[in-house]
């Protein structure tokens, strides 16, 4: 198919595509805005730098190869329970480690714990509270080796929280892409439809690739 018939069949029904596109992303948006109302998702990020007392390459190392077991050491019902004993919050263990990821990052020796919550602010309660629990382990762990052993932990700034479900930005263009998609689809079965029919002279050009030397008039009345 030639560009001057892919020119001609978005002139003639390229406002398909356009239309669906349109409708497509204002219901994405439409829903995104209501869920964003009804039931919101926030996650909150805290992140923790953990510092050997020493600087030396081994010292270095081997809170690198403890990360792992820190992460371990977090994720647990055993902290779950904590933090929700200490908050009262109304779930189980089971439950508030579903809303939490626990990750490390070996090159910046740090710890990075994100929490989701239909609740900002208790996001950010939780997230803090948690992470304080580590804190306070490394410091009780500290007390019984010497002080250039020590591991310290701190947390590097206040857990802050943003929308994260919906996206309302991301699903507005999934949206209208959609909505363009299938426009095109629906004018390609239209065109493919209507490919015996002819209309003009140029249609039977084109079909016969013949020249027309002259055509009917259309009769009045």
């Amino acid at each position: 198919m030639q560009l001057q018939t892919y020119a001609r069949i978005l002139w003639r029904r390229g406002w398909i595509m356009l239309l669906l596109a349109v409708i497509m992303a204002a219901a994405a948006f439409g829903f995104s805005t209501i869920m964003e109302k009804r039931a919101p998702v926030y996650k909150s990020t805290i992140k923790i730098l953990v510092q050997p007392a020493r600087t030396d390459f081994g010292q270095a190392q081997a809170a690198k190869t403890l990360l792992r077991s820190y992460v371990a050491w977090m994720d647990s019902n055993y902290r779950a329970a904590e933090v929700i004993d200490r908050l009262q919050l109304d779930m189980t263990p089971e439950q508030l480690r579903s809303d939490v990821t626990i990750a490390s990052d070996d090159s910046r020796l740090v710890i990075q714990l994100d929490v989701e919550n239909s609740n900002g602010d208790v996001a950010n309660d939780i997230a803090r509270e948690w992470a304080n629990l580590f804190v306070q382990w490394r410091n009780e762990q500290n007390q019984t080796v010497r002080r250039e052993d020590r591991i310290d932990a701190f947390i590097l700034d206040d857990p802050r929280y943003v929308l994260d479900s919906p996206k309302t930005t991301v699903n507005t263009i999934a949206g209208g892409m959609l909505g363009f998609l299938i426009g095109l689809g629906i004018v390609f079965v239209l065109e493919y439809m209507e490919a015996g029919v002819i209309r003009s002279p140029e249609d039977v050009e084109r079909f016969l690739d013949l020249p027309v030397l002259s055509a009917i008039p259309p009769t009045e009345g």
